[in-house]
């Protein structure tokens, strides 16, 4: 079983996890009102991810044995200056996620919690993985500038990303990960 103090901040994770989710579903809507349709997709397919961090952690607390505590979650803005803009927002947001999974981690080593750990392991490489996604597409929206036909091609780029986690829960995020053969 969990401290009272980890089930706490694993709780809270969630919450941070699933605004992620709803921050990335309102830059695929604003991206979708612009015409932007590949980024529409990259956002999207970034939504679904973020609900499986939520759920992996959802469940992880309930494993071990603790109280799921869900808050209400703040609305995520809704309008964006440019594709350049939601990425910065995006990076920063991202950054603020890697903290929070790094005192999450903290909490789990000064608690010599062990099993934490190891389940926070895989949060520490995601996040890496996010940032670099997010510092690749920033670099070259820089490139782009105000070059329309290179925003275009961008945005056929991204119109090829595809969700590759599992988007229904319902039996449990490992069913869902073997049922997506993930």
């Amino acid at each position: 079983m969990i401290s009272d103090k980890m089930t706490q901040a694993l709780n809270e994770q969630v919450n941070r996890e699933m605004y992620s989710a709803i921050l990335y579903m309102s830059m695929s809507a604003h991206c979708n009102q612009v015409g932007l349709k590949g980024f529409a997709n990259w956002f999207m397919v970034q939504y679904h991810e973020e609900m499986l961090h939520a759920m992996k952690i959802f469940e992880y607390i309930q494993r071990q044995g603790a109280q799921v505590k869900l808050a209400a979650i703040q609305a995520p803005p809704a309008e964006f200056k440019s594709p350049l803009d939601m990425f910065t927002q995006t990076l920063a947001h991202e950054q603020f996620i890697t903290r929070s999974i790094n005192d999450l981690m903290e909490i789990a080593i000064a608690e010599k919690d062990h099993a934490s750990q190891i389940f926070l392991e895989w949060y520490v490489t995601e996040q890496v993985e996010e940032e670099e996604n997010d510092n690749d597409i920033i670099a070259q929206l820089k490139l782009i500038r105000d070059n329309p036909q290179g925003l275009m091609m961008l945005d056929r780029e991204l119109a090829g990303r595809m969700t590759t986690v599992p988007t229904d829960f319902s039996k449990g995020v490992a069913a869902a990960m073997a049922a997506a053969g993930a």
